[in-house]
């Protein structure tokens, strides 16, 4: 699987700055899907003993969400810890994930923001515009925005305001567990967003996606 859209990753904080700025013109916040059955969970962990990241692609059958594919990337940190950068720092080890899979996913799911950023650009709508896929955002935290406490059972949600923007949603995936943040990364609506992160959390808070890759890095990190 190739990016559509590739650039040097070798940038100054400017330089990346007004690219997020120029490549969140093309992130599309409506339904542009394709029918799902293969969906790709994306994390990336940094070591505490070095500067190596781990980078992890799961792909999950849509319908039973049993694993079909994992791919694991080591690569070292080659931009610098800044807040609202973070896609500059770890996409590069993904993007040679992504081009290792022989399955082809029609959805990422991103334990990361995608317009719920200061720029409406964070790494899942930077990863979904690079590969031009529907992307989802699906944060344990929240960056921006504010909400009021959705309801208590599982499905209740708030929306997350910027402003006057509706950039994401406080979702609670199981009664009585905190919320998590859902946001449009690309090609995808916030109802269908959340539609589909209800559906990858049968039984936990976080969905299977962000589970299955969040152990596949730190697997991977036990071994560094």
């Amino acid at each position: 699987m190739k990016p559509v859209i590739q650039h040097s990753w070798n940038l100054t904080e400017t330089e990346a700055t007004a690219l997020q700025k120029q490549l969140a013109l093309q992130v599309t916040l409506h339904d542009q899907l394709n029918p799902i059955h293969y969906i790709a969970g994306v994390d990336v962990a940094y070591s505490e003993l070095s500067n190596k990241l781990i980078a992890a692609v799961v792909i999950l059958e849509a319908v039973s969400l049993h694993v079909i594919e994992t791919v694991v990337m080591e690569d070292m940190t080659q931009f610098s810890y800044i807040p609202g950068l973070f896609s500059f720092r770890e996409l590069p080890p993904v993007v040679q994930a992504f081009e290792k899979l022989g399955s082809l996913p029609e959805l990422v799911v991103c334990d990361a923001q995608g317009i719920a950023h200061p720029r409406r650009f964070g790494l899942a709508s930077h990863l979904g515009v690079l590969f031009d896929i529907p992307a989802i955002g699906c944060g344990k935290t929240r960056l921006i925005g504010e909400y009021s406490e959705p309801g208590l059972t599982r499905g209740s949600y708030s929306p997350l305001q910027a402003g006057e923007q509706i950039v994401g949603a406080a979702l609670r995936t199981q009664d009585n567990v905190k919320p998590i943040y859902v946001s449009i990364g690309h090609r995808i609506s916030l109802p269908t967003a959340q539609e589909w992160i209800l559906n990858l959390c049968p039984q936990y808070r976080l969905p299977e996606t962000t589970r299955q890759a969040d152990q596949l890095v730190r697997r991977a990190l036990a071994q560094i």
